[in-house]
């Protein structure tokens, strides 16, 4: 179990063990989810993009740049 202590402004330092396991560093962002009466989950907000690889799935047939491009230029004329 690791623990850490709050300052007078509200602010605690997350001791190495967590962070390593958070996978979070400086600048990163922590997101703090209510889950009972005194009790929270805590986890990473922002992650590796490289986590997100396959979620979305590759088109059945390939796009051309051209094909994105005029699409692009018909949406650009609606607004």
């Amino acid at each position: 179990m690791s623990k850490a202590t709050l300052t007078s402004k509200g602010q605690i330092t997350l001791p190495a063990e967590v962070r390593r396991a958070l996978r979070v560093d400086t600048g990163d962002s922590l997101v703090f989810e209510q889950t009972s009466g005194d009790a929270f989950l805590v986890r990473a907000a922002s992650g590796d993009i490289r986590r997100l690889k396959g979620v979305v799935p590759a088109p059945a047939t390939p796009v051309t740049l051209e094909a994105m491009e005029a699409a692009i230029r018909s949406r650009a004329g609606e607004k």
